[in-house]
């Protein structure tokens, strides 16, 4: 929708409140179009960091979607499994997306109305945390820090609703397939470049809070790294995500593939329930150290690491499925 200057000013919260809705529900219909849009408002608001690593972290959301169905874990994972573990991204993601996107648009109209709307961020439910560290980053412009509020508030939404709900728990984090890639260190966060080489950090500890929130602060570090920002950007910007790691793995220097095709070619549209739930709380203490800068950078060149820990992931389903015993992954 777009309205002229003199009618932009002259607007109602509630007209605001309407536009946001429905622009957060036109692009919370899938990875693709998630991923699209945070790169999307990146480029519009290049102050607002948090965009950029979440479109890069939604790739990587794209890419573990679409390997469930690719010509790997079809062999020893049963199509249930691969259903929850689809689920548990996808709903992850979506209510990452419905929370942080509606905080965005609010601050894309507060810039457009040169006023601060942050008091229409309670009717998104969102926490009382994320409001005011929005008015701390209108006052100050301290963009590191809204960054760090944005990871620490998105892994604190997802705790209760999706880590500690008992049909994820049991079905999901409690399955042997989770515990076998957390483990060995098989899932990783990787920024691709078209030079041909792999960025990233491994996950571990994935149902833990405080690790995921220190994960999010690494890759952080290394997205915005000025070594290697402008190639994860040229990546972003020119390269058409499609969930499938075909996307960059034909830019590798040794040639893999995963066999896997575009997501929206693998799964439909899921229609998601919004419910309520109450907003996350953390002590002052607790938040104080979360936002400690205490992190750092090791080896975040993998390319190597990754290419032999997917041949080892590989050789693992090949023996158990020509073994044909029961699959140990479910």
């Amino acid at each position: 929708m777009v309205y002229s200057i003199n009618k932009v000013s002259k607007l109602s919260d509630e007209t605001i409140i309407d536009a946001v809705r429905s622009h957060v529900k036109f692009d919370n219909l899938d990875n693709i179009s998630r991923t699209n849009a945070y790169f999307s408002y990146y480029k519009r608001h290049r102050e607002i960091k948090w965009s950029l690593l979440a479109s890069m972290v939604s790739r990587n959301a794209g890419y573990n979607m679409t390997d469930l169905e690719g010509g790997w874990f079809p062999l020893c994972i049963k199509k249930e499994l691969r259903h929850q573990i689809f689920i548990t991204y996808e709903r992850a993601n979506w209510l990452i997306f419905q929370d942080a996107f509606s905080q965005l648009l609010i601050y894309e109209w507060s810039k457009k109305l040169n006023r601060p709307l942050f008091h229409l961020l309670s009717t998104f439910s969102v926490s009382p945390f994320m409001i005011y560290e929005w008015k701390h980053f209108w006052r100050t412009g301290d963009r590191n820090r809204l960054m760090t509020s944005l990871i620490i508030n998105e892994q604190n939404l997802i705790q209760k609703p999706i880590i500690e709900h008992p049909f994820y728990k049991k079905k999901v984090f409690h399955s042997f397939c989770f515990h076998f890639q957390d483990w060995l260190h098989f899932s990783s966060v990787i920024f691709p470049t078209k030079e041909g080489d792999l960025y990233g950090i491994s996950v571990k500890n994935f149902c833990n809070l405080e690790d995921r929130i220190i994960l999010g602060k690494k890759l952080a570090l290394l997205l915005f790294h000025p070594e290697y920002y402008s190639m994860f950007y040229e990546f972003a910007d020119s390269v058409t995500h499609t969930g499938a790691r075909k996307d960059y793995e034909h830019y590798l220097k040794q040639y893999v593939s995963s066999q896997t095709l575009p997501l929206r070619l693998i799964y439909p549209v899921i229609n998601h329930n919004q419910h309520r739930y109450l907003n996350w709380e953390a002590s002052d203490k607790k938040i104080e150290k979360w936002f400690q800068s205490n992190t750092k950078l090791k080896k975040v060149c993998i390319t190597n690491w990754y290419m032999r820990k997917q041949e080892l992931l590989h050789l693992a389903i090949m023996f158990e499925h020509y073994m044909k015993k029961p699959s140990v992954f479910t």
